[in-house]
C-alpha cells in the first residue's frame, strides 16, 4: 500500500509541476520544487524521460521554478544537469528524446553563473577521465558549457587562487588533453572541440593529443577520426594535422616493409594489420582529405607548402608513398595542378642530382647513410594504387606525361641528343625515363585507363613528329608487349598514326611499326590501311617517305610467315610471336600470306630502280626476311640474281669483272652513287650462306627433291659468279678501274667524285669477297691466298685514299668507310688468326698469318664494329640489330683480343713496317672500347660477360651466383702486371699510348668493384704505390694515373689530405713565388716532377679541389635548411647539425692548407694561374656562406660559434689571405714582364702589331679573375666583422689588412715612368698635344673607378 501511495504521489508531483508551470504560478512552483529531494528530482526526470512524453515541458517547468538569481535554484539546476547527463549517456532513451533534452539544456546553460558552469565543466572532465562516456551524446552540452565559461566575466576559484573564465577553460582543456581518453569517445571529443572557441595554443594541445591516440586505435577507427580532425583544422594547426597524418602512415608503411623483408623478426603482438586493409584505409583517408580540401582550399595550400618545406630539409620524413599519392590526388583539382606538378618535377630532379652526388663520394655517404630516392617512392605509389585508389590514377598518368614532355630528348644540330639505348645518367634523362616507367606500370595495374594512356601516347607520336619521340616509341612498344590486344580498342588511332609515317624519321617509323605489329596480325582493316599508306609512300617525291615505305614492307615480310616456312630458334619473331601466341585462323592466314608477301615483293622490286639509299635499305633487309620467311627465298634470290647481272661482266677473262660505270648517275655537273654494289654483293653472299647452311640441311632431312632444281640452280649460278668475280678482282690492277696514284680524288671536280665513289665500291666488293672466300674456303690454302690477294687490292686503294686525304682535307676518304665484314665473321676470323691451333688448319692459316698488315686490318675492323655498337646500339650486317647475338659475339671477340694481348706483349711483337700501331696495341684499344660498351649497353649482363672472359673455365658449367667483384679484380690484375712492366721499361721501350690505354682500362674495370671490398682496397693501395714510386715524365700517363687515383680515393675517403700532399709536391718542384725562399722537398708522389707538376698535376688537383668545394657547398645548404626549417629541439637533430658542421670545417681546413701551398708556388702564366684564381674566389665565397650560417645561428639564439670555426678563421687569416695578395702581386709581375717584352718587340718591329695585341688580350683575360678574388676576400672579411659583433668573439684579430688594396702611389716608380713618357713625347712632337688631351680624362677617371669597385 505504501509503494502504491508513493507512485501516486510521484505521478501527482509530475502533474503538479506541469500544471503550475503552465499556469505560470512561479511562487507555488518554487515551493513545490523545494520540497523535492535530490534523488526524487532525479527519479522524476528519469521516469518522464523513459515514458518519452512531456520530458522537455517537465524540464522547462523545473527551470522556471529554479531561477538563477537564487542559490537553491542554481543548485537545483546543477542537479538537473547531472541527472540528465547520466540519463543521456545511459543509452536507455530514444534518440529524439535525447536530442530534445540536450537542446534544452544547451539553451539554459548560458543562464548559469560562472561558478556553476565551472562545476559543470569539471564534472564533464571527470566523466571523460573516468571513461564513463558511452555514446558521447552529452558532449554537445559540454561544448556549450565551455563556450559559456569562456565568456564569463566572473572570477572563478581554482585551487587556492582565482582565474577568469577564459583561463579556467584553458586549464580544463589542458587537464583534458593530459588525461587518458577512452577509445570509444575520441571521435566524439574531436567533434566537440569544433564547437568550442580555441586559441592557437589550445588548438595545438587538442590536435597533438588526437594525433598521439592514432597509434592506440584500431586501423578501421582512424578514417572517421581523421575526418573530424580535418574539419577541426579549419580553426588552425593545419600543418600539424597534415604532418601528423602523413608521419603516422609513413611509419606504418615502413613497418609493413620491414615485416615483409624479415617476417620472422616480428612478434605476433607487434605485427601490423594486413597489407590490403592498410591500403584501403589509406585510400579512404586520402578521399577524406580531398573532400575537406573542396570545402577549405587553405588546407590544400598548406599541404603543398608543408611538402615543399620538408623536401628541402628532410624529404624522407614527409615525402613518402602516402603523401605522394595524396598530393597526386590533390592535383586533379585544377587550382593545384600546376603547383603540384612543378613541386614533383623539382623534387624528382633534385633527388636524382642528390643521389648522383652521394654515389660519387664516400665522405658524403658516411654523413648521409640513408639515400632518399623519390623515383622508387612514386613507383611504389603506382603499385599501391592497385588497391582501389582510383582517385590517384589520373594524377599518375598526368605526372608521367608531364615528366616525359618536360625532360624529353632535345635536338642538337638536327639530331636527337639522347638515344634510347644505353643508360640514362643525367637527372633530366632519369626523370624522362621515370615518366615512362610510371605510365607503363600504371598501364599494367589499371585496366580501365589503358585505352586512355595508349591514345595519349599515339597522339604524341603523331603531333610531335618534328621533335625526337624515341621515348614515346619505346613506351608504346613496352605497353603493347605487356597487353597486345589492347591495341584493338585503339585501332582508329593507330590508323591515324600511319597517315603520318611519311613525316617521321626512319628510325621512328621502324619503331612505331614494330610496336603495333601484333595488331597487324589480328586486324585485317589496320593491315590494309597500312599497306595503302606504304604504297602511296613508295612513289612519294620525298626520299624519307620512300625509305619509310621500304622499312614498312620489309617488316611485314618478316612477320607474315608463308605456309611451310621453317621455324628455327634464330628465326623466331622478336615481336609478334612472343606477343600473340596464336592467330585465330593460323592455317588460313599462313596460306593466304604467300600471295600477300609476293605482292609486297613486287612492290619492293620497283624500289630497285630508285636512289641508292632506298636500294641499300632493301639489301640490308632481305637477309632478315629470308631467314624469318624461308619460303620467299626463291623470289628473293631471283630478284638479287637479276639485279647483280646488270653489273656483272659475264666474259670470264674480261677485266674488271664489274661494270662500275652503271653504279653512278650524273645530274648536270654532279655525280651521285646509283647502285650500292658492295651492299648488293654483301646481301647475296649472306643470303647464299644462309641458304647453304639451313635450306639444304632441311631438304636432306625431309628428302624433298622435287623443288631442289630451282634452288640448286640459283646457288650454282651465284657461286660461280662470286668465284669468277674473286678471280678477276685479284688479277685486276687499279688502272683497270681507272684508279691509280695519279688519279684525281678531289671533291671539286666530277672526275674526283667519280673516283672516290669507285674506290669505295671496289674496297667494299673486296671486303665482301674476303668474307665469302674465307667462309666457303673450309681452310683451303688456295682460298686463303685468294683472301690475301683481295686484301692487297683493298689495301692499295686504302693507302692511295689515305695519301690523297692528307693533301685534300675534304676527301670522302677522310671519313673512314664502314667495313662490310660482319661482326660474326670478324669474331670467326680473329679466332682463326690468333687462337686456332688445329694441325689441319696450320698450313692454310699460315698464309694469312704471314701478313701482319692483314692481321692488323682484322683487329682494326673489330675496333670499328665495337665503336659502331657503342655509338648506335647496333652494327651493320646479319644479327646486327639482335642484342643477344651481339653480346655473344662481343664476348668471343673480347676473349681473343685478351688472349692475344696477354700472350704477345707489345714489346715482344715485331712491328714489321714502322707505319701504324702494333697489333697488341690495337687489341688493347679494342678491349678498352669493349669494356666501355658492355658497361653502357649490357649492364645487366656484366656477370655473364666476365664469366665468358674466364679462359681457364672455358667449358665450365654456368655458375648460378657470379661474384662480379672477384671476376673483375682477376681481369684488373692482368692489366696491372702489364702496366708495371711498361713503367719498369727503360727509355725508348716505354710506350706512352699503351700505358695510357692500360690505365684507362683499369679505371673502367674498377667501376665494377664494390668499394667496400678488399679487392677495391687492394687496387687503391696499388695505385697509391704506383704514383708514389714511379717518376713519369709523360703528361698523358701522369694525368691518367692521377685521375684513377682520385676516382678511387673519393670512393674510399675524402681526398683533401691527398690534395695537400700533391700541392706540397707541386710547390717543391716549381719553386716559390719568392725566389729567395727555398722550399723543402717532401716528395710524397714521385709521379709529380718538374715536367708533370704544371699544368698536368696542378690542373687535376684544382679540378678535384673544385669537386670538394661543391660537396662542401652542398653540405652548407643542407645545414641552412636544417636551421631555417626546424629549431633543433631534439638531441638527434642537434647531433646531426654538429656532425655536419664538424665535417664542413675539417674539409675546408685541410683544403686551405692545400691552397696555402699552391698560392706560394711559382706557377707558369696561363691556365694554372687562371684556374687557381677562380678556385680561390670560390673558396672565399663558400667560407662567406659558412660565416653567414653562423651569423644566422647567433641571430636566432640557437647557439654560438664553435672553437673549430675560430680555428678555421685563424687558418684563413694566417695561411691563405696574405699569401693570396702576394700571389696577386706575383701574377701582376709576370704579366707586366710579358707586356714589357711585347712593347720591346713593338719598338723593334712595327709590323708585329697583331702579335702585341694578342699578348695584351691574353694578359687582360688572365688578370680578369683578380678583382673577383679581391671582392670575395673583402666580402668574407665583411661578414666576419658582422659575426664578431653578434657572437662577441673578435674573429678579425686573425685577419690582417693587406697593403695591396690601399692603391698608394709609389713615388719612385711614378717619377721614372714620367721621365720615360717625356722622352717619348719629345720624339713624337707632332702628336704630343693630341696624346695628352686623350689621356688626361682617362687618368682622372681611373681612381674613381677603383673607388667604386672598392665599394
Amino acid at each position: 500500500m505504501t509503494v502504491l501511495q508513493s507512485l501516486l504521489t510521484r505521478a501527482a508531483m509530475d502533474q503538479k509541476i506541469l500544471s503550475l508551470a503552465a499556469e505560470e504560478a512561479l511562487d507555488r512552483l518554487q515551493e513545490c520544487l523545494q520540497n523535492l529531494k535530490e534523488n526524487e528530482l532525479g527519479d522524476l526526470i528519469m521516469r518522464q524521460a523513459v515514458k518519452g512524453k512531456e520530458t522537455a515541458i517537465l524540464l522547462r517547468g523545473i527551470f522556471k521554478g529554479s531561477p538563477c538569481s537564487q542559490q537553491n535554484g542554481v543548485l537545483r539546476r546543477l542537479q538537473v544537469y547531472k541527472h540528465c547527463i547520466r540519463l543521456v549517456e545511459s543509452g536507455d532513451l530514444q534518440l529524439d528524446i535525447v536530442s530534445e533534452i540536450i537542446g534544452l539544456l544547451m539553451l539554459e546553460a548560458r543562464q548559469l553563473p560562472g561558478a556553476a558552469l565551472a562545476e559543470l565543466a569539471t564534472l564533464f572532465v571527470d566523466v571523460i577521465k573516468g571513461g564513463s562516456l558511452s555514446n558521447g551524446k552529452s558532449l554537445e552540452l559540454f561544448s556549450t558549457v565551455l563556450t559559456a565559461l569562456a565568456t564569463s566575466k566572473e572570477s572563478l576559484v581554482y585551487g587556492k587562487g582565482e582565474l577568469s573564465g577564459e583561463e579556467f577553460k584553458k586549464q580544463l582543456i589542458n587537464t583534458l588533453c593530459s588525461s587518458r581518453w577512452d577509445h570509444q569517445c575520441v571521435i566524439h571529443l574531436t567533434n566537440m572541440f569544433r564547437d568550442i572557441p580555441l586559441n592557437a595554443e589550445e588548438l595545438q594541445f587538442v590536435v597533438e593529443k588526437v594525433l598521439r591516440i592514432f597509434s592506440k586505435l584500431d586501423l578501421q577507427e582512424i578514417p572517421p577520426l581523421v575526418y573530424q580532425l580535418l574539419l577541426l583544422s579549419a580553426k588552425g594547426s593545419k600543418k600539424t594535422v597534415l604532418e601528423g597524418i602523413i608521419t603516422f602512415f609513413n611509419q606504418l608503411d615502413k613497418r609493413q616493409k620491414e615485416e615483409q623483408r624479415i617476417p620472422e623478426s616480428v612478434d605476433l603482438e607487434a605485427a601490423t594489420v594486413p597489407l590490403d586493409q592498410l591500403r584501403h584505409v589509406e585510400g579512404t583517408i586520402i578521399l577524406h582529405i580531398i573532400s575537406v580540401i573542396n570545402l577549405d582550399q587553405g588546407l590544400g595550400r598548406e599541404l603543398i607548402k608543408l611538402l615543399k618545406t620538408e623536401q628541402q630539409r628532410d624529404p624522407g620524413k614527409t615525402l613518402c608513398p602516402f603523401s605522394v599519392a595524396l598530393v597526386l590526388s590533390v592535383a586533379i583539382k585544377h587550382r593545384f595542378e600546376e603547383q603540384v606538378f612543378d613541386f614533383l618535377k623539382m623534387s624528382i630532379v633534385r633527388s636524382c642530382k642528390d643521389l648522383q652526388f652521394l654515389q660519387g663520394s664516400k665522405f658524403l655517404q658516411d654523413l648521409f647513410p640513408q639515400q632518399y630516392d623519390i623515383a622508387s617512392i612514386i613507383l611504389e605509389v603506382v603499385e599501391n594504387s592497385a588497391f582501389g585508389w582510383d582517385h590517384v590514377t589520373q594524377g599518375l598518368v598526368d605526372l608521367g606525361f608531364t615528366l616525359m614532355e618536360s625532360y624529353e630528348p632535345k635536338k642538337v644540330l638536327g639530331k636527337a641528343a639522347e638515344t634510347s639505348y644505353g643508360l640514362s645518367k643525367m637527372p633530366a634523362q632519369q626523370a624522362c625515363r621515370l615518366g615512362a616507367n610510371i605510365l607503363l606500370e600504371t598501364f599494367k595495374v589499371h585496366e580501365p585507363i589503358r585505352s586512355a594512356i595508349l591514345e595519349q601516347v599515339l597522339n604524341r607520336v603523331i603531333t610531335k613528329a618534328a621533335s625526337p619521340i624515341n621515348h614515346f616509341i619505346d613506351l608504346l612498344s613496352n605497353i603493347v608487349v605487356s597487353a597486345p590486344l589492347v591495341l584493338q580498342n585503339s585501332s582508329s588511332k593507330v590508323t591515324e598514326a600511319f597517315d603520318n609515317l611519311s613525316f617521321l624519321p626512319l628510325d621512328m617509323v621502324q619503331g612505331l611499326l614494330k610496336a603495333v605489329q601484333p595488331l597487324l596480325k589480328v586486324s585485317m582493316s589496320v593491315r590494309d590501311s597500312l599497306i595503302l599508306v606504304l604504297r602511296k609512300a613508295i612513289f612519294s617525291r620525298q626520299l624519307d617517305a620512300r625509305k619509310a615505305a621500304v622499312a614498312g614492307f620489309l617488316l611485314l615480310l618478316k612477320n607474315f610467315k608463308v605456309l611451310g616456312s621453317l621455324t628455327f630458334s634464330q628465326c623466331s619473331q622478336a615481336i609478334g610471336a612472343s606477343q600473340v601466341q596464336a592467330d585465330i585462323h593460323a592455317c588460313y592466314n599462313s596460306a593466304a600470306n604467300e600471295a600477300f608477301c609476293l605482292e609486297i615483293l613486287g612492290s619492293l622490286r620497283r624500289c630497285l630502280s630508285q636512289q641508292a639509299d632506298v636500294r641499300l635499305m632493301l639489301y640490308e633487309g632481305f637477309y632478315d626476311v629470308l631467314r624469318r620467311n624461308s619460303q620467299l627465298s626463291n623470289s628473293i634470290m631471283e630478284t638479287l640474281q637479276s639485279q647483280i647481272k646488270r653489273y656483272y661482266e659475264p666474259e670470264p677473262d674480261l677485266l674488271p669483272p664489274l661494270k662500275l660505270e652503271g653504279c653512278i648517275v650524273a645530274q648536270g655537273d654532279q655525280i651521285f652513287l646509283q647502285e650500292p654494289l658492295a651492299h648488293l654483293l654483301s646481301c647475296i653472299q649472306h643470303c647464299l650462306a644462309w641458304y647453304k647452311s639451313t635450306m639444304q640441311l632441311h631438304h636432306e632431312a625431309e628428302e624433298e627433291e622435287d623443288e631442289d632444281g630451282d634452288y640448286v640452280g640459283f646457288q650454282q649460278d651465284l657461286e660461280e659468279m662470286l668465284d669468277s668475280i674473286t678471280r678477276r678482282m685479284i688479277k685486276s690492277e687499279l688502272e683497270d678501274f681507272e684508279l691509280d696514284k695519279s688519279a684525281d680524288f678531289s671533291l671539286f671536280s666530277g672526275v674526283g667524285v667519280k673516283n672516290n665513289i669507285y674506290a669505295i665500291l671496289v674496297m667494299g666488293v673486296c671486303e665482301v669477297l674476303i668474307e665469302y672466300n674465307f667462309n666457303t674456303g673450309n681452310f683451303s690454302k688456295n682460298k686463303f691466298e685468294d683472301v690475301l690477294g683481295l686484301f692487297k687490292c683493298y689495301s692499295k686503294l686504302s693507302e692511295i685514299l689515305k695519301e690523297k686525304a692528307g693533301k685534300n682535307k675534304l676527301s670522302l676518304a677522310n671519313k673512314t668507310a664502314r667495313s662490310f665484314l660482319s661482326m660474326s665473321f670478324i669474331s670467326t676470323l680473329l679466332t682463326a688468326l690468333f687462337r686456332d691451333s688445329a694441325q689441319s688448319h696450320e698450313e692454310s692459316l699460315a698464309v694469312l698469318r704471314s701478313s701482319s698488315e692483314f692481321m692488323r686490318y682484322a683487329v682494326s675492323v673489330a675496333l670499328q664494329k665495337v665503336q659502331q655498337l657503342e655509338e648506335t646500339g647496333q652494327t651493320d650486317g646479319p644479327d646486327g640489330q639482335n642484342p643477344e647475338k651481339m653480346f655473344q659475339t662481343l664476348c668471343k671477340i673480347t676473349r681473343v683480343l685478351l688472349w692475344r694481348y696477354t700472350s704477345i706483349p707489345t714489346a715482344v711483337e715485331e712491328s714489321g713496317k714502322k707505319k701504324g700501331k702494333s697489333i697488341s696495341l690495337l687489341c688493347l684499344e679494342g678491349l678498352l672500347k669493349i669494356f666501355n660498351t658492355v658497361q653502357q649497353l649490357y649492364k645487366s649482363k656484366i656477370p655473364q660477360f666476365l664469366r665468358a672472359l674466364d679462359i681457364a673455365n672455358d667449358d665450365a658449367e654456368e655458375e648460378d651466383d657470379i661474384n662480379v667483384t672477384e671476376k673483375a679484380a682477376f681481369q684488373i690484375r692482368q692489366f696491372q702486371r702489364s702496366l708495371v712492366n711498361q713503367l719498369s721499361s727503360a727509355g725508348d721501350d716505354f710506350n706512352s699510348k699503351e700505358a695510357l690505354s692500360l690505365v684507362t682500362i683499369i679505371s673502367t674495370l674498377s667501376k665494377l668493384l664494390e668499394p667496400s671490398s678488399p679487392q677495391f682496397i687492394q687496387l687503391f693501395s696499388w695505385t697509391v704505390k704506383i704514383c708514389k714510386e714511379n717518376s713519369l715524365e709523360d703528361a698523358p700517363c701522369c694525368k691518367g694515373l692521377l685521375t684513377l687515383l682520385f676516382n678511387l680515393h673519393v670512393l674510399y675517403k675524402s681526398p683533401v689530405g691527398l690534395l695537400r700532399e700533391l700541392a706540397q709536391d707541386i710547390h717543391a718542384h716549381l719553386g716559390d713565388i719568392d725566389q729567395d725562399m727555398e722550399v723543402e722537398n717532401p716528395s710524397h708522389f714521385a709521379i709529380v716532377n718538374i715536367k708533370t707538376a704544371a699544368p698536368t698535376a696542378c690542373l687535376l688537383v684544382l679540378a678535384q679541389a673544385e669537386k670538394v668545394l661543391e660537396e662542401v657547398d652542398w653540405l652548407i645548404k643542407k645545414l641552412k635548411n636544417h636551421l631555417v626549417l626546424e629549431i633543433p629541439d631534439s638531441s638527434q637533430a642537434s647531433s646531426q647539425i654538429q656532425s655536419l658542421e664538424k665535417a664542413i670545417i675539417l674539409q675546408l681546413g685541410t683544403l686551405l692548407t692545400a691552397y696555402h701551398e699552391l698560392v706560394q708556388t711559382a706557377l707558369p702564366a696561363g691556365s694554372c694561374v687562371d684556374t687557381l684564381l677562380r678556385s680561390l674566389s670560390k673558396t672565399y665565397t663558400i667560407l662567406t656562406s659558412l660565416i653567414k650560417h653562423y651569423l644566422q645561428v647567433c641571430r636566432s639564439g640557437l647557439g654560438t660559434i664553435s672553437g673549430r670555426l675560430e680555428k678555421l678563421v685563424k687558418l684563413s687569416g694566417s695561411h691563405l689571405t696574405p699569401q693570396c695578395y702576394a700571389f696577386i702581386t706575383y701574377v701582376q709581375n709576370i704579366h707586366s714582364e710579358s707586356l714589357s717584352f711585347a712593347g720591346e718587340k713593338k719598338k723593334k718591329r712595327e709590323d708585329e702589331t697583331a702579335a702585341v695585341a694578342t699578348v695584351m688580350a691574353k694578359v687582360l683575360r688572365e688578370t680578369k679573375p683578380i678583382p673577383n678574388l679581391i671582392f670575395a676576400i673583402e666580402q668574407y672579411e665583411k661578414f666576419l666583422i658582422h659575426l664578431s659583433k653578434k657572437s662577441k668573439v673578435n674573429l678579425m684579430q686573425y685577419m690582417k689588412l693587406s697593403t695591396s688594396r690601399d692603391f698608394r702611389i709609389n713615388a719612385s716608380t711614378l717619377e721614372s715612368a714620367l721621365q720615360e713618357k717625356n722622352t717619348e713625347d719629345a720624339e713624337n712632337e707632332p702628336d704630343n698635344d693630341q696624346t695628352v688631351a686623350a689621356e688626361q680624362p682617362a687618368e682622372s677617371q681611373e681612381p674613381k673607378k677603383k673607388r667604386r669597385r672598392k665599394k
